[in-house]
């Protein structure tokens, strides 16, 4: 959900893209695979026109990957995360659109020690642990390879840098710089899909001033 705000990376892809096509945010604050895999079906649906989807994200395990004693309600056990990110291929798949155009993300590594300072001022104790979370980076991964798609592993490629903590804003979300890892990661990925498409109007030099209609209908 905040991937479209200000230095977000939905919004940077948007920026790419504006004259290609259209980058979709159906991002949702909070959900884990459970609650996404129970929406799915109404923000992709036949009728949305597989042959004009170039690429689709599924990007989750940051709140599936929450302690259970500690944040029961977003926290799904790693096995379920599994079947719920293989459940969201298997229909993206049903409605045509075919696993090389699917692209799992997952979660980023945590920096325990600022969202424990987060989970501190609102009363709580730290509810997420960084070794955990990247198990479920690991079944994201696995998931990618049984499933055919691709995969961005941020989880491993953030930590590559040994200092982390700047691609966060508070430990958990990403920082604007975090989020311009993620969209040059993802541009990576992308561009070769997108390399084809066509510019959706011409520039505006090549604009017949005289007759524009020769130019744009």
């Amino acid at each position: 959900q905040f991937s479209f705000q200000e230095n977000g990376w939905g919004a940077a892809l948007a920026g790419r893209l504006v004259r290609k096509c259209d980058v979709v945010n159906r991002g949702v604050s909070g959900y884990n695979t459970r609650w996404a895999k129970l929406i799915l079906p109404r923000l992709i649906t036949k009728s949305t026109g597989a042959e004009s989807v170039v690429a689709v994200t599924i990007f989750f395990g940051a709140n599936d990957s929450a302690l259970k004693d500690l944040n029961p309600k977003q926290h799904v056990p790693l096995e379920e995360y599994a079947v719920n990110l293989r459940n969201m291929v298997q229909y993206l798949k049903s409605v045509d659109i075919t696993e090389d155009r699917i692209i799992l993300i997952t979660p980023p590594p945590l920096q325990e020690s600022a969202w424990e300072k987060e989970c501190l001022a609102k009363g709580d104790r730290l509810n997420r642990r960084n070794a955990t979370t990247g198990e479920y980076a690991q079944a994201c991964v696995q998931v990618a390879r049984d499933c055919g798609t691709d995969v961005l592993d941020l989880w491993t490629l953030m930590q590559k840098d040994q200092d982390f903590s700047s691609y966060l804003s508070d430990g958990l979300h990403l920082s604007p710089k975090g989020n311009s890892f993620l969209a040059a990661q993802l541009w990576s990925r992308l561009e070769p899909k997108l390399s084809a498409l066509p510019s959706l109007l011409p520039y505006w030099r090549d604009v017949d001033h005289t007759d524009p209609a020769a130019s744009l209908l």
